[in-house]
């Protein structure tokens, strides 16, 4: 195996990989990833990355044995209390001090794997707030590359051995046992949303609270790293009355990338997002949405599902909804589902049972006068009014959709919120005008900062030099320490069953030795060598040797009493298959010295497979 880090024919594997299954693993570090993949290659008998590609194209089933080795899922519940401890005592309670009573947090566990952060983040939520209120106000996503760890994830159930870093109270209060596992509370389970996410290719989810990507950033080199932060920073709240905070991995310091998150607390690895100054404010991106989705019909019913969902996504909604011509709900945003909320098993169901049909206003007649008219329909200035008095205005837009036939595919509903367009703008104008002055008065500190800054750059540059190449070590020891971590639980699984292994075949050895104890014939087992395998008990009481004189000689050079040189003709045709039973009846003198007729029976010792493996001799005495 070739363990150069420049190797071509690696790079052609993972360009294979990239555009056969859409795995990017480039931005992964060069030396655990072909440490990972070789180990995969060892294990089905590849020793060249060629051979390899030409392996994957036979043996489909073999990219998910490959990601799931390249992936390793090493995770717990509350990994390094620590830094959980901080993560309770110094963000939480500030997150929850500049959030309204009742604003939403969202949260997000990036590299999720097998969803143990995801529902441990949930679990010190909802200590903090009460378990009604998380309900109501907070959405955890988890997120991964793995799909496999996601359904995991999904299952929400644990072995007890997974369930050792919880407190015990804190397991009773959020977990249900059934049938020997422990499953997350269903109520709470709700707010908790898996689904499948390439941090380094897909969108991030946006506008959070808390972002946790722990010890997965090690794995990538510093260019997708850098890569991967500003995407991160851009999801991280920063509106001014408050920013989102980043909780990382004990191997991850993000030394060169301060502009972007400020340390909060070094050593738990927990940092705060760092405002752009000046920088123009741009529209925040939805997350994704999370969720499995239903599958579509077969033949016909999918192409045209397919037509209307690419002529949705041509669509530049705020808070859409798509119906189909059968009047049932196909598609409902992210936004739209948080406005008005709309449960993920809504999508499916037909349009008159949801309260959307006709609160804030009826939208059958809009439809029936959209697919009458086959043109847009809008109904302007719909007002919304809510418990506490507060009011919003809608401009609803309904958008008829037809295929190449002109036959209806459905409709594309639009909610544009208006009441807040105005006020958006004073805000932001506000906003330019305190981040100009705030510019104006950082360029005159700037300038008298600027001579220290050039004699402390030299300093520095040579320390970030010095951190970064430390910082690249420490990553590498841990990667290598999770690599020996899954190596290690796989061992233990194979001790185990070599434990249960060892106890059958004990008692086995136990039930065997009580058998031929017990018998009253003298039992000798002998190989196809004619050495003696077993020698019972009867077999010494009768010649007078023990069965550890006698263990592995063979019975043909045995000085006892029995002619053993006459054995041979009778043990031969079952040792050699003509005969299945032999006997013969020999004058012996047993161990008291008293002359016997001795009565010997042989039988044949086969295999599973009917293969002769030697022979059982019993000799009984016969009165003279």
């Amino acid at each position: 195996m070739n363990d150069n880090t420049d190797d071509p024919g690696f790079e052609t594997l993972l360009h294979f990989l990239q555009q056969e299954r859409g795995f990017d693993f480039t931005g992964y570090k060069r030396p655990s990833l072909m440490r990972r993949v070789s180990r995969r290659m060892e294990f089905v008998g590849v020793d060249d990355f060629a051979r390899y590609v030409e392996y994957l194209e036979l043996h489909p089933e073999e990219y998910a044995q490959l990601f799931n080795t390249i992936l390793i899922n090493v995770t717990s519940f509350f990994r390094d209390d620590t830094a959980w401890d901080a993560l309770r005592r110094e963000v939480i309670p500030r997150i929850l001090e500049w959030k309204g009573e009742h604003d939403q947090i969202r949260i997000w566990s990036a590299g999720c794997a097998s969803g143990q952060e995801a529902y441990s983040v949930a679990i010190a939520f909802a200590e903090a707030i009460g378990r009604d209120a998380f309900r109501e106000r907070v959405k955890v996503y988890g997120s991964d590359a793995d799909e496999e760890a996601l359904n995991e994830a999904r299952l929400a159930s644990y072995a007890a051995k997974e369930m050792e870093g919880i407190d015990p109270e804190l397991t009773q209060r959020y977990f249900d046992s059934q049938a020997g596992r422990f499953v997350f509370r269903t109520d709470l389970r709700r707010s908790v949303i898996f689904g499948r996410h390439d941090i380094v290719q897909d969108a991030p989810i946006s506008r959070l609270d808390l972002l946790l990507c722990r010890n997965t950033l090690m794995y990538f080199n510093a260019e997708t790293q850098a890569k991967i932060l500003q995407r991160f920073h851009f999801a991280v709240n920063g509106d001014g009355k408050g920013n989102g905070f980043l909780f990382l991995g004990r191997a991850e310091m993000l030394l060169s990338h301060s502009t972007l998150f400020t340390p909060i607390n070094l050593k738990c690895r927990i940092f705060a997002k760092v405002p752009q100054a000046g920088a123009a404010a741009r529209p925040r991106v939805p997350p994704p949405g999370l969720s499995n989705g239903a599958a579509a019909d077969n033949g016909n019913e999918t192409m045209r599902n397919d037509r209307l969902r690419e002529l949705a996504l041509d669509e530049t909604p705020v808070a859409r909804f798509v119906v189909d011509a059968n009047g049932v709900l196909a598609v409902a945003s992210q936004k739209a589902r948080l406005l008005f909320s709309i449960n993920p098993k809504d999508i499916g169901r037909p349009l008159h049972e949801l309260e959307i049909s006709y609160r804030p206003l009826e939208l059958r007649p809009l439809i029936e006068q959209a697919y009458a008219e086959r043109h847009t329909v809008t109904q302007a200035g719909v007002e919304r009014r809510f418990p506490n008095g507060e009011r919003q205005r809608f401009d609803v837009v309904v958008a008829p959709f037809f295929d190449e036939g002109q036959q209806p595919l459905g409709v594309g509903i639009t909610f544009l919120d208006v009441t807040s367009h105005y006020k958006l703008s004073e805000e932001l104008q506000r906003s330019r005008e305190e981040i100009q002055t705030a510019n104006e008065e950082l360029q005159s500190s700037n300038e008298e900062l600027e001579t220290t800054n050039e004699e402390l750059q030299s300093s520095n540059e040579e320390l970030e030099t010095t951190n970064e190449e430390l910082q690249s070590t420490n990553e590498e020891l841990e990667t290598m320490n999770e690599e020996l971590q899954s190596t290690n639980e796989e061992l233990q699984t194979v001790n185990e069953e070599l434990r249960q292994r060892t106890d059958e075949t004990n008692q086995l050895n136990a039930f065997l030795e009580s058998v031929l104890g017990g018998m009253r014939a003298a039992a000798v087992v002998l190989n196809p060598n004619l050495n003696i395998l077993v020698w019972n008990r009867r077999a010494e009481d009768l010649w007078g040797l023990r069965a550890d004189e006698v263990q592995g000689r063979s019975i043909l050079n045995l000085d006892i009493g029995l002619p053993v040189s006459e054995l041979r003709d009778v043990i031969r045709p079952c040792l050699n298959g003509e005969s299945e039973h032999q006997q013969a009846l020999l004058d012996a003198v047993n161990r008291r010295g008293r002359a016997i007729r001795c009565r010997v029976t042989v039988s044949p010792l086969t295999s599973r497979t009917k293969k002769r493996e030697g022979v059982i001799v019993l000799m009984e005495e016969e009165a003279v």
